[in-house]
């Protein structure tokens, strides 16, 4: 019995090292244990950065494959509201456009559509030594013999030249193709120690063969590199990605930074920012404006960092299983970098109504596309207190819980300051108001995001008007006929809504209050 624990001691002690002795991280271990008959490819990695003078290529390896665990390709198809895969290609219509009256149609008829994920396949089930070790060697090589990258720490070279994907795209070798397309790189530059200007040069050329096409809206898997080098068009999420396909195959150190939603205007964006030989981030938009150019008009209200890092922190990290989270805010590799780019204040909240059974998490959201979007999250107190950090100011809020996969709202909407301070939108029905309202707000799909613009009222179409209790409560339709819709015994100090009636893909009318001389100001 002796004999048998040491030897169950002894192979638990050799499972915790590699075949030479290096100790194998808790992270890694547990990689290796999902990857299953893929393990050995894993292994080979691990045995091939041995050499005492590899001790950096076995962090790496460490690195890329202790943070492994939820990277991914992940594969989209177009659904009705039962989940039936409708077969809907985006790039079947010639402009966006047609696109979206084709999805109206579809919509008329089928219900609300949406992207359902069809196809998840984890990298550490198929990825390769060979494909691994080529990506470290790489990484090592443009880190260590180009002028520009000479300022990055090891923790930096991993995080933002090392990974050998960026986010669910289909796995593919890109260093050599980028490196050997930019060979030319070191002879351009005026200051071969700027990683800027080396960003700028190779963003130019992107430029000239990349464009942003918004039916690509609708084509929710993230293209590959083969595909966007071929089809030479994508969405902001392509675009980001190709930057850094691009910038981190010659030493470059760039990531991608994102919002889950503008808090002013529809849709969501992410874009690219490149560090500086001073530590600095500069934002950029891969294929359209460079470093120093780049400005991002759009109200924040929260902004994150795309990392291949884990992040303990985040709300998918400490997610029990059966517990459910809003898109975009349920990832493990994001850090909130939102005060890095607006004006920031804590949100603390008493919220009016109880949670629901067993829910430990309530989300603070933004109005985008005609719904309450969840942006960021919070624990629920004992008391039904929560405390949401870092939140853009001067922008329209609602605490909200998320249930079965609804935003249901947990207390009173509210505008968060630009002082920070919160000024709640209750509607007084003991001092009614007439609106006299000329306008609404359109969709502008320009510098691959949205934006709204003030639109006056069409003359012949209807309106209806709504304000928020809860939710939204319709005051009457009317149809405009070239003079002011009148709208009476309307509860003051609310937050509003005005819309048309005819159905379309995304709501583009944006939420306003009035101001004391009956002026429309939007949120």
């Amino acid at each position: 019995m002796k004999r048998h624990i040491i030897a169950i001691a002894l192979s638990l002690l050799l499972a915790a090292c590699s075949q030479h002795g290096r100790p194998i991280p808790e992270n890694v271990r547990k990689v290796l244990e999902k990857a299953g008959p893929n393990r050995s490819e894993l292994e080979k990695v691990l045995d091939a950065c041995q050499a005492p003078e590899d001790t950096e290529k076995y962090d790496a390896a460490c690195f890329l494959i202790g943070n492994m665990a939820d990277k991914s390709f992940a594969g989209f198809e177009v659904s009705d509201s039962s989940d039936h895969i409708i077969g809907f290609s985006a790039l079947d219509y010639p402009d966006y456009r047609s696109m979206t009256r084709a999805w109206d149609s579809i919509v008329s008829i089928r219900g609300k559509l949406h992207q359902q994920r069809i196809e998840l396949v984890y990298d550490y089930e198929i990825i390769t030594a060979d494909y691994l070790m080529a990506n470290i060697n790489q990484a090592f090589q443009v880190w260590k013999n180009n002028p520009w990258t000479k300022f990055l720490s090891f923790d930096q070279f991993c995080e933002y030249i090392l990974p050998y994907r960026s986010t669910n795209e289909p796995l593919e070798e890109w260093r050599d193709y980028f490196e050997q397309d930019y060979a030319w790189l070191k002879d351009s530059l005026k200051n071969e120690n700027d990683p800027v200007e080396a960003c700028a040069w190779i963003n130019n050329d992107i430029k000239s063969w990349f464009r942003f096409d918004p039916r690509f809206y609708e084509h929710a898997t993230d293209l590959g590199m083969t595909e966007m080098t071929e089809g030479k068009m994508g969405r902001c999420e392509d675009m980001t990605n190709l930057a850094i396909y691009a910038m981190r195959a010659n030493g470059i150190p760039v990531m991608s930074d994102f919002t889950p939603y503008w808090a002013k205007s529809g849709n969501n964006h992410a874009w690219n920012a490149v560090m500086g030989a001073d530590g600095k981030i500069v934002i950029f938009m891969g294929g359209e404006s460079n470093p120093g150019d780049y400005r991002l008009r759009q109200a924040k209200a929260k902004v994150y960092r795309k990392t291949y890092a884990l992040q303990p922190a985040t709300l998918a990290a400490i997610m029990k299983d059966g517990e459910e989270a809003p898109a975009y805010i349920n990832r493990n590799g994001i850090v909130d970098v939102t005060r890095e780019y607006v004006p920031v204040s804590d949100v603390e909240l008493q919220l009016d109504k109880k949670a629901p059974e067993a829910a430990r998490f309530a989300y603070i959201c933004v109005f985008n596309t005609g719904e309450w979007k969840a942006i960021h999250w919070s624990f629920i107190g004992e008391d039904g207190r929560v405390k949401f950090t870092d939140m853009g100011t001067d922008i329209a809020y609602l605490p909200a819980y998320y249930v079965h996969e609804e935003v249901i709202p947990a207390g009173k909407q509210f505008i968060l300051t630009e002082g920070g301070e919160i000024a709640e939108n209750q509607p007084d029905f003991d001092k009614p108001v007439t609106l006299r309202l000329i306008s609404t707000t359109k969709r502008v799909t320009s510098e691959t995001t949205d934006f709204a613009e003030k639109v006056f009222l069409k003359e012949g179409e209807t309106y209806e008007l709504y304000y928020w209790n809860g939710k939204w409560i319709s005051l009457g339709k009317q149809k405009a006929s070239g003079s002011p819709l009148i709208f009476k015994n309307v509860p003051s100090g609310a937050m509003y809504w005005l819309v048309n009636i005819i159905p379309t893909k995304d709501r583009p009318e944006r939420i306003f209050t009035v101001d004391d001389n009956g002026k429309q100001i939007w949120w």
